[in-house]
Order: structure tokens, then C-alpha cells, then sequence
């Protein structure tokens, strides 16, 4: 069985796929990437029977093609935008007046946390004048890393990135309000390989139990309710 995970959700992932094995004896190879490359992979027949993405709109499009089986898609997690940096003293303020600092942020086209800081960075008039100074990984998980790195001084990333091993010391960190972006809703749904097979809908219902739900909120999300 093989899960498309969009890369916001790396950590939680390799979490749930450990647990959902030991108790279950099922193994799990997870594909990571950007939402949007999961989703070209899987309309162009990528071997996946289950894609977790960070959006809604490409699982609903995958429901509507038939690539995914339909009544099968959930929200799973709600995704929380921040801004870090391990150079500035002052997320916030460095952001109102940017002056020469890089900024980094996911691909828009293609990474639904990058759209998000697209939204962020038009809402308070800042996304014309600060496109010179962009950074753009092609996921969140790029993003991070170049601000990280020291490849740019700021970033507009997943708040669930905080928790990556290793990652160097925030000098400043700044919830972003969920009212100046549109909301990060995740879901998953069944793919039709996935719908021949016994492990991928009891993966799917682990995701949405207790122990499942349990270690989404410990990586930095929040919960959906489940009648969603």
C-alpha cells in the first residue's frame, strides 16, 4: 500500500504509518511531495491508493474524475501558517518593513501552503512589492529548509515544521490569523487502486480514530470536526 502525503505532513505521517503498522501488520510506503505534484502524479496513473493532501480542491477534483472513490473524502487535519526566521528579532515587524530581506514561501501554483502565504501577503499589501525578494520552494517542506539554511531570513511555513529534528532555534516565530489567508483545510481520500485492496480504507479509518487524531494535534494541527 502506498500513501501520496503532501509534504506539510512528513512528520505526522511517518508517525501514523508506525502505529497504523504495528497494530494492523500492514506495511505503508509513503510518496512525499507537493499537493499539486501528487495530484498530476496520480491523474497520470501513479501506483497510490491513498493521498492525503493539503487542500481540499484536488481531492474533490480527484472525486469528480473517478481517480478518487467517491463519498471517501474527509477532512483530516486543519493547517496553521506561520512566519519564522533563526535571524530576526522580529517576525512581524521585519515583515511590515521588509526592506532587502528574503523571503521564502512554498510554490502558490502547486503548494496549497504556498497559497495560503500568497493570500497572507495580498491581504495586508505587501505581495507586489515583496515578489523580488521571494524565495519560492517547490513545497513547504523547501521552504523551510531555505530559511533554514540562511538562504532567506524569513518564512512563511507550517506551523507542524516547528517540530523537524534538528531544525535551528527560531529567533522569532508569529502565528499568522487564520482570517488573512484561506483556510488550510487537508483531506484524504481513497483512490480507486486503493478501493481493491483491505489496507488502504482501514488506513483511512485510523487516520480518523482517536490515536490517529491524537498524534494529527501533537504535530501542530488543528482538528476538524469528524462529521466533516
Amino acid at each position: 500500500m502506498t500513501v501520496a502525503v503532501a509534504s506539510n505532513f512528513s512528520l505526522a505521517v511517518d508517525e501514523i504509518a508506525a502505529q497504523f503498522t504495528a497494530t494492523t501488520g500492514q506495511p505503508i510506503r509513503v510518496a512525499k511531495a507537493s499537493t499539486g505534484k501528487l495530484h498530476a502524479q496520480i491523474v497520470n496513473g501513479a501506483p497510490f491508493d491513498v493521498f492525503l493532501a493539503a487542500d481540499s480542491a484536488r481531492p474533490a477534483s480527484l472525486e469528480i474524475s473517478g481517480e478518487g472513490v467517491p463519498g471517501t473524502r474527509f477532512t483530516y487535519a486543519l493547517g496553521e501558517l506561520v512566519l519564522w526566521s533563526r535571524e530576526l528579532d522580529d517576525c512581524r515587524g521585519a515583515l511590515q518593513d521588509p526592506g532587502n530581506i528574503r523571503i521564502a514561501i512554498a510554490n502558490p501554483a502547486i503548494a496549497p501552503y504556498g497559497a495560503a502565504a500568497r493570500d497572507f501577503l495580498q491581504q495586508v499589501g505587501l505581495w507586489e512589492s515583496a515578489t523580488s525578494q521571494l524565495v519560492v520552494g517547490e513545497n513547504i517542506s523547501q521552504a523551510l529548509q531555505f530559511v533554514a539554511s540562511g538562504n532567506a531570513q524569513l518564512g512563511l511555513v507550517a506551523r507542524s515544521q516547528l517540530q523537524v529534528p534538528a531544525l535551528p532555534d527560531a529567533t522569532c516565530t508569529w502565528p499568522v490569523p487564520f482570517a488573512l489567508h484561506a483556510p488550510i483545510e487537508q483531506q484524504a481520500i481513497l483512490l480507486k487502486r486503493g478501493a481493491h485492496t483491505e489496507g488502504a480504507p482501514l488506513f483511512l479509518q485510523f487516520l480518523r480514530s482517536d490515536a490517529g487524531r491524537a498524534i494529527i494535534e501533537r504535530h501542530g494541527y488543528r482538528l476538524p470536526e469528524l462529521s466533516e
